[in-house]
């Protein structure tokens, strides 16, 4: 017995050396992708001029894919409007839900061949874009069902070009190469991942957001946040422009999303989370994520919860059991997002452990001040083994998280969470019960510049759909 016992483990560290082989790997063939970023129009009332720059690229007759939510509540109306005069003729698919299905997104592919679109807009939250950017790959590969398509690099040939308007500001969907689509039958949610997912051109128009409640906003700011500090914290794929791409998420979200949460009416903090977002989702289309987001994703497809509900309950905890092994990168965060509150100590006096788990404190003061719970409380026992299985697929070879874990130890992690269960604590070894092996630490990420101008290519996830 104990002698099987060790051979598991040892099977176990070497497919985790394995990884980190494949991992670096990747890191090098990365330098060889096309990496950009859209190109971006800003402001307010900014979606009323997207139709111009439709009709500027020759563009016809773009297919709008939406939600029944988005376009009840009338906000296209700008934009139709603008699009009427401009003599652009457009087709509406509204059937986009809050966790897209890959029977939305055959049905999307076909009205698009059947009605001639020459283009495809995508108006609303994460989800909406999600879907999107599933039509688009399913328009360039229609001999592949979208479970062909779900991966890393499945489509290889050009989408129409795609335009996002995000109307909540959380998936940055709107900059990223992956689509999460669910397959209707299993609820089994994956990504679609490749670079030509990336939308074309972006509107960032805080008057899309103003409607959003509060509880929306929360998960919604919640989820940039998560995909900001998992990217930081992968560290190995990471150049200086996702560094300072997930310490700007973090610093405009620490300073606008508990602003907005009281007053969804302040435009100009409504403006600085969609560039949150963005910025988020441009540092973790190269950074990757981890554990919290890899987790969220069969939570949201099991139990209806948004991604980014799912991903603020399991962020903290997802972080503490990291132990040592993300204490310098959450340490660097601290200070370079100027944490330490006035007429206290001073971050010289603070060892590297105290401010990384001041960090993370921080984010369950927040998640507190939102309403967000504590604990997976919707997790049912007989989906644990499951959402051990789905999670360890998601997060797969490539994903560079801090610490990789086994399906047993997820499973351990998950049952940790349950009402009556021992809570995780934080581990000063990292080599603790879940037993992670050493990894490369992130370097100092520098401060944050300020962000491109509309129409500049700057180098700089899922919602509800609202």
């Amino acid at each position: 017995m104990e002698m099987d016992l060790r051979k598991e483990f040892s099977a176990a560290e070497a497919g985790k050396k394995v990884c980190r082989i494949i991992q670096f790997a990747v890191k090098a063939g990365m330098y060889l992708l096309p990496w950009r970023t859209p190109e971006v129009m800003r402001g307010a009332g900014s979606s009323r001029k997207l139709p111009v720059a439709v009709s500027r690229k020759n563009l016809k007759k773009p297919l709008i894919v939406t939600g029944r939510t988005v376009s009840g509540e009338g906000l296209m109306a700008g934009m139709l409007e603008t699009a009427e005069s401009f003599r652009l003729s457009c087709v509406i698919f509204d059937k986009a839900t809050p966790n897209p299905t890959d029977e939305e997104v055959e049905a999307g592919a076909a009205m698009f061949r059947e009605n001639g679109c020459d283009c495809i807009i995508a108006f609303g939250g994460g989800s909406d874009i999600d879907c999107a950017k599933a039509i688009g790959a399913k328009i360039a590969r229609p001999q592949r069902s979208v479970r062909q398509l779900q991966g890393r690099l499945k489509v290889l040939r050009p989408i129409p070009v795609l335009f996002a308007v995000p109307t909540t500001a959380g998936s940055g969907s709107e900059t990223t190469i992956s689509a999460v689509i669910t397959e209707n039958e299993t609820r089994r949610k994956a990504a679609l991942t490749d670079p030509v997912l990336m939308p074309k051109y972006v509107v960032l128009d805080p008057e899309l957001t103003v409607s959003l409640p509060p509880q929306q906003t929360a998960a919604s700011g919640m989820d940039a946040l998560c995909h900001a500090v998992e990217a930081y914290i992968n560290g190995t794929y990471n150049t200086k422009v996702e560094r300072q791409m997930a310490v700007q998420t973090v610093k405009l979200i620490r300073a606008n999303l508990l602003k907005v949460y009281a007053d969804g009416t302040d435009l100009e903090a409504r403006q600085k989370l969609q560039e949150a977002a963005f910025c988020s989702g441009r540092a973790f289309t190269r950074g990757g994520l981890g554990y919290a987001c890899a987790m969220a994703r069969p939570l949201s497809g099991l139990y209806g919860v948004s991604h980014g509900y799912a991903s603020a309950i399991l962020m903290p905890h997802v972080l503490r059991s990291y132990g040592e092994a993300v204490e310098k990168s959450l340490a660097e965060l601290y200070d370079l997002c100027e944490m330490e509150e006035p007429g206290t100590a001073g971050n010289a006096s603070k060892s590297m452990h105290e401010k990384a788990e001041a960090f993370i404190r921080w984010i369950e003061e927040m998640k507190e001040k939102l309403d967000i719970p504590a604990y997976p409380e919707m997790v049912r026992e007989e989906d644990i083994d499951r959402i051990a299985e789905w999670t360890e697929e998601e997060i797969g070879f490539f994903s560079p998280v801090p610490v990789i874990r086994d399906r047993k130890q997820l499973r351990e992690f998950i049952v940790s969470l349950l009402p009556g269960s021992a809570k995780p604590e934080a581990s000063a070894e990292p080599e603790a019960s879940l037993k992670p092996e050493e990894s490369a630490e992130p370097e100092a990420g520098p401060k944050p510049e300020e962000s491109a101008e509309p129409g500049e290519d700057a180098d700089k996830g899922e919602e509800h759909d609202h």
